[in-house]
């Protein structure tokens, strides 16, 4: 995986988040004043917010689904042209009734505070609303106090156990509890400390068996040099079974029944994409082979661990 350094991540996530929000305004240098004063007020902009922080959490819903964005609540009617921070968000509809509503509705619900911004951004006819958790404190590193995000990810962790089929693992939850851009265990809103205890947690409870079989899907865990050899080693595996006709076929590798998928693209020879899978998706990978160059392009593989461990 990609290497996360928290001062690099914060600088490419500020930059791509102002430029955004001024590079069409007639006066982007008073737009980049603008969100100099966000940062200051909301923390650092980021990319999406874990499912326990306050923004998602304390607006009512109609449903149980998992919500991972502010559009998808009723409070938030009328958001456009959205960037988030770790207090909260901006955003800039073309609507000023639209703004006018929303700042309305959010100041109609406890623990959320939203005002109108005199000056634009996003563009020169937007009405910007700013929209924070009143309960949220960053630590000095600008990152979610630690007491206060350990209490809102255990609530969020627990309160659907009862109704659980499967635990789902760290790697499976990460951006979820973390927010991203996130590390193995860290986040622009949670920093080494919180997230080490939000990864034991987890696994303390997922041991426990109150949400019953765990359920593995990503393989971030490998590095993606091991997640490559994988998905090669299945691929090719299959590219020397296939007879150039079957579309599907089954072959054995290392002790594993593998179910393949392979075709040709355009029908000339030049394209073949290939799927593999162990099992109901215990294990799958995908890719395309190139033959005038002997070329594999493969994506990552995805399934439990000890399984793909036996590829590598």
């Amino acid at each position: 995986m990609t290497e996360f350094r928290f001062p690099t991540a914060v600088a490419e996530t500020n930059s791509h988040s102002r430029d955004y929000l001024t590079k069409n305004l007639t006066d982007p240098e008073a737009g980049r004043a603008i969100f100099q004063k966000l940062l200051q007020e909301l923390g650092n902009s980021v990319n999406m917010y874990p499912e326990w922080h306050p923004i998602l959490t304390i607006p009512p819903r109609t449903d149980r689904n998992m919500v991972t964005c502010p559009s998808q609540l009723p409070v938030y009617k009328g958001v456009d042209h959205t960037v988030f921070f770790a207090r909260g968000f901006v955003t800039c509809p073309y609507s000023e009734k639209d703004a006018e509503q929303l700042a309305n509705a959010v100041n109609s619900t406890h623990g959320l505070h939203a005002y109108r911004l005199d000056a634009p951004l996003y563009n020169d006819h937007a009405h910007p609303v700013v929209v924070e958790a009143t309960t949220v404190e960053l630590e000095a590193d600008g990152t979610i106090r630690s007491r206060d995000a350990l209490a809102w990810c255990v609530q969020m962790l627990v309160k659907d156990a009862q109704n659980a089929e499967v635990a789902e693992t760290w790697w499976n939850l990460r951006s979820s509890i973390l927010g991203e851009p996130n590390s193995s265990r860290s986040s622009l809103l949670v920093n080494q400390h919180t997230g080490g205890h939000m990864r034991k947690i987890l696994d303390a409870l997922n041991n426990s068996g109150m949400y019953g079989p765990i359920k593995e899907v990503s393989l971030d865990m490998l590095s993606e040099k091991k997640r490559k050899k994988i998905s090669e080693t299945l691929i090719r595996a299959a590219l020397q079974t296939w007879d150039k006709q079957t579309g599907k076929f089954s072959f054995e590798l290392r002790g594993e029944t593998c179910k393949a998928e392979v075709n040709d693209t355009w029908k000339d020879g030049h394209e073949i994409s290939i799927r593999v899978m162990i099992g109901d998706f215990d294990l799958y990978a995908s890719g395309f082979y190139y033959a005038e160059k002997d070329l594999l392009e493969t994506g990552m593989p995805k399934g439990k661990k000890s399984l793909a461990e036996k590829f590598l």
